[in-house]
């Protein structure tokens, strides 16, 4: 049995990416180029090499772009797209997406940030919770351009803090990957935009969210900043 068996896999890539213009420009943030290869690439082959045959990217911004530059596989896995007809946010994203998902669990991913976690384990540790929604979070030394995650006993999360003006505070993150039931999903209204970072985990925190710590090396290429980190990140 694969530790994917009964998941669906999927990538959060409708994001406009605002702040990377400057520097990627005409094309959508998901294929901003790492090292002469789509960043979007990267997270593909992660999934690949943890055991994933498919994933579904959800697409928003420039979605027909993705498509074509990737088309329906990479490597060993087979790919499939679910572009919103409107901007819905993560939440509503993976809302609109789970239409077209047959399994009772999502992973889901976000698509401009990458860590170096074992997803497998991931996986299996999650199916050894009876929880609904988990999280893989990350220790990092400065917290404040982030927010951070309070954990309690067991990895559960406690709290979402804001991000704050004070630098070198360390802490957990929110390292952008997530496993939830479909049922959870299910329930966000389906034409309304929805975040999952900001509305729908906050939400599942006094029902019950985990949080999976990772030591893996982390990165997003949601600034000019960390975009030019990022290709010393992968080389």
């Amino acid at each position: 049995m694969s530790d994917f068996d009964n998941i669906d896999v999927t990538i959060l890539a409708g994001g406009l990416g605002t702040r990377l213009r400057k520097v990627v420009s005409e094309k959508p943030k998901a294929l901003a180029d790492i090292n002469g290869r789509p960043f979007i690439c990267y997270l593909l082959g992660q999934l690949g090499l943890a055991g994933a045959s498919s994933v579904t990217l959800c697409t928003g911004y420039m979605g027909e772009g993705i498509e074509a530059r990737l088309g329906t596989r990479y490597g060993r896995v087979s790919i499939f797209y679910s572009q919103e007809p409107e901007p819905l946010g993560t939440g509503g994203a993976l809302r609109y997406a789970a239409q077209k998902l047959s399994n009772d669990w999502i992973l889901a991913i976000n698509g401009d940030s990458f860590l170096d976690a074992n997803l497998a384990e991931y996986a299996s540790w999650h199916r050894e919770k009876d929880i609904l929604a988990s999280m893989i979070v990350v220790p990092v030394k400065d917290v404040s351009r982030y927010g951070s995650v309070k954990l309690g006993c067991g990895g559960k999360v406690l709290a979402f803090r804001e991000k704050i003006s004070k630098v070198n505070v360390s802490g957990y993150v929110n390292a952008g990957i997530y496993l939830i039931h479909k049922s959870v999903i299910q329930g966000l209204d389906f034409k309304q935009p929805c975040s999952l970072e900001h509305e729908l985990l906050p939400a599942q925190v006094e029902i019950g969210l985990y949080g999976f710590v990772s030591k893996g090396r982390f990165i997003d290429i949601g600034t000019e900043e960390s975009y030019r980190d990022a290709q010393a990140f992968f080389r």
